[in-house]
C-alpha cells in the first residue's frame, strides 16, 4: 500500500507537534538524557527501554528505581559493581515480572560487551549487525549468545532479550535504537554514527499497531516481526531517510483520537 500525500501531511504535522522537548519528561527517553557519556546513554537506553511496557507513569517510576539500584552510574556499576554480593537482591522486583535476578543476567552480559568491545555500538559494528538487513534482530542474536556465555553458571533468564527472533517484533530494542540513532537533536539522542536512521525499524506495540491499521498503513493482523517489516516499509515511503520519526505521529494520533 502506498501512503498518499494527504496522509503524509497529517503524519508530518503530527511529528512536528509531538517531537518536542516537552515530550521528554513524561517518557522513558528522559533517563538516557540524564547522561553525557555514550556508554552510560547506551546502558540506560537498553535497560530502560527493556522495562518499557505497561503504564507510562509506572515505567518511569521503575526506570528511576532501576538507575538508583545502579547508583545512577550505570557504566561503572556494570563493569565494576554488579557481581559483588549484595549489590542487587535477586528477588527484588524491578518492573512487573522483571526481577533482580533478570537484571543481573542482563548486566553480566553487558559487562562482557563493555570489557570486550568498549561500547554497544562497537559491538554492533564488530558483529556485523550494522550491515545486516535487520540490524536490531542481528544485534540481539549476538547479544543472546554473549549473555549466555557470560551467565554460563547461572540459570537462563526468560525475561531478558527475546530469542524467538523469527517472530518477535523486538519493540523494546527497536525503541532503544531509535533513541540511540535518530539524530535530529530534539527527543532522540543520536549518539550512534555506525547505524543510519534509515536502517531503523518501528517499535511496534499494540497501540502503534492499532493506529497504523486505522490509517491503512498496516494490514497484517498479528503484531509480529512481519508486521514491523510491513509498517516500516510503508513509513519509508513517507520518508526514506528517517522513517521512524513517524513513531511520534503514530503515538500522538492514537492518543489524540484524531484518526
Amino acid at each position: 500500500m502506498t501512503p498518499d500525500q494527504e496522509l503524509k501531511s497529517i503524519m508530518d504535522q503530527a511529528v512536528e507537534r509531538i517531537n518536542q522537548p516537552s515530550f521528554i519528561p513524561d517518557d522513558p527517553v528522559q533517563f538516557p538524557h540524564r547522561f553525557t557519556r555514550q556508554e552510560e546513554i547506551e546502558i540506560a537506553s537498553l535497560l530502560c527501554a527493556h522495562i518499557a511496557w505497561g503504564n507510562r507513569k509506572m515505567i518511569c517510576r521503575d526506570c528511576n528505581r532501576l538507575l538508583e539500584m545502579m547508583d545512577n552510574q550505570p557504566y561503572r556499576f556494570v563493569v565494576e559493581e554488579a557481581d559483588r554480593p549484595g549489590m542487587i537482591d535477586p528477588e527484588s522486583n524491578v518492573h512487573r515480572t522483571f526481577f533482580g535476578r533478570d537484571l543481573l543476567y542482563f548486566i553480566r552480559g553487558l559487562k562482557q560487551v563493555y570489557t570486550q568491545y568498549g561500547s554497544l555500538e562497537n559491538f554492533a559494528v564488530k558483529t556485523g549487525a550494522v550491515n545486516d538487513e535487520l540490524p536490531s534482530w542481528k544485534m540481539v542474536e549476538h547479544l543472546n549468545n554473549l549473555m549466555a556465555d557470560a551467565n554460563a553458571n547461572q540459570p537462563k533468564s526468560l525475561r531478558c532479550l527475546p530469542d524467538n527472533l523469527k517472530s518477535t517484533p523486538l519493540k523494546r530494542v527497536n525503541m532503544a535504537l531509535r533513541w540511540l540513532v535518530r539524530d535530529d537533536g530534539i527527543v532522540d539522542m543520536g549518539v550512534w554514527k555506525a547505524l543510519k536512521p534509515s536502517q531503523l525499524f518501528i517499535p511496534l506495540d499494540v497501540h502503534v499497531a492499532d493506529t497504523s491499521r486505522a490509517l491503512n498503513l498496516l494490514s497484517r493482523k498479528s503484531n509480529d516481526r512481519k508486521a514491523v517489516l510491513e509498517l516500516t516499509d510503508a513509513l519509508r515511503q513517507l520518508d526514506s531517510k528517517d522513517p521512524i520519526k513517524y513513531d511520534f505521529a503514530l503515538f500522538g494520533l492514537g492518543i489524540e483520537k484524531s484518526i
